[in-house]
């Protein structure tokens, strides 16, 4: 609570009663991360009414915690899920000293931006087609020494990558179209659809980014996708049959599920 601005409580009191009534289950703790970001008691008030609206916390108060970091979010733009740090997790162990590095579907950049912080050294890029994404990016993976590009997956990315890649992740939509009108209204109202959705089964974009991903990879370079535990072993499918060897992590705690896919090193 920024204690200089709001000396008192009551400021606290009216935000925790304003969220509790709009149905925030953590009305305590967004009021006290509401009070911190804020600037003014009507700044205040303002921000208090636009997250009673329904608008996600993080677009409020314009970023996020991800991996340790403070990630700027913009609004429109999809919010890191903390079961994508598990991602973060197994890529960043792949990650070597020099290595070229990419995210593809980047959004905010927090993948980008995490893998920076967690490696010596790399040559990193990042891609998206939203071009708010983008904007939120540049702010993020910039500050991380990396370069962000405008396109669809691997179309903005400078040509002399291909074939040189170590670690490619791509956090692509994977949530069945039916199944969108399901989503907290949070993500259906407030994120970009295109970060959202994945096609009749939720698979389209992977199958997209796997069949092109052994133009682009290193001889031993990876490609990691988020999916869920239902739809595993379809991208476990879909790698296999882009002549990628895949494997499947997983983390119940964070509900998290992770398929990575390594081009052969052809030997003679």
């Amino acid at each position: 609570m920024n204690s200089a601005l709001f000396p008192d409580s009551s400021m606290y009191a009216m935000a925790v009663t304003k969220l509790r009534a709009a149905g925030c289950v953590f009305a305590e703790e967004e009021a006290r991360m509401l009070l911190s970001a804020a600037q003014t008691p009507a700044s205040l008030a303002a921000m208090v009414d636009r997250r009673a609206a329904g608008l996600p916390l993080e677009h409020v108060i314009g970023w996020t915690e991800f991996c340790g970091l403070r990630i700027a979010v913009d609004p429109g733009v999809f919010v890191p899920r903390r079961r994508t740090e598990f991602l973060v997790h197994h890529a960043a162990a792949l990650v070597r000293p020099e290595a070229v590095v990419v995210d593809l579907c980047c959004g905010s950049g927090a993948v980008a931006a995490a893998l920076a912080a967690a490696s010596e050294r790399i040559e990193l890029y990042a891609s998206d087609i939203d071009p708010v994404a983008v904007r939120c990016a540049l702010r993020n993976v910039t500050a991380a020494g990396g370069h962000v590009y405008e396109g669809d997956l691997f179309e903005p990315l400078p040509g002399n990558l291909r074939g040189r890649i170590d670690v490619l992740v791509a956090n692509a939509p994977y949530v069945p179209t039916e199944a969108i009108r399901r989503l907290p209204p949070e993500a259906r109202m407030h994120e970009a659809l295109l970060a959202l959705d994945g096609g009749t089964d939720g698979l389209d974009i992977q199958r997209r980014v796997a069949g092109a991903a052994p133009l682009w990879l290193a001889p031993g370079g990876h490609l990691l996708v988020e999916t869920s535990q239902r739809q595993a072993p379809l991208t476990v499918e879909i790698f296999a049959q882009s002549g990628l060897i895949p494997q499947v992590a997983s983390s119940e705690e964070l509900d998290a599920t992770v398929v990575i896919g390594t081009r052969p090193v052809l030997t003679i």
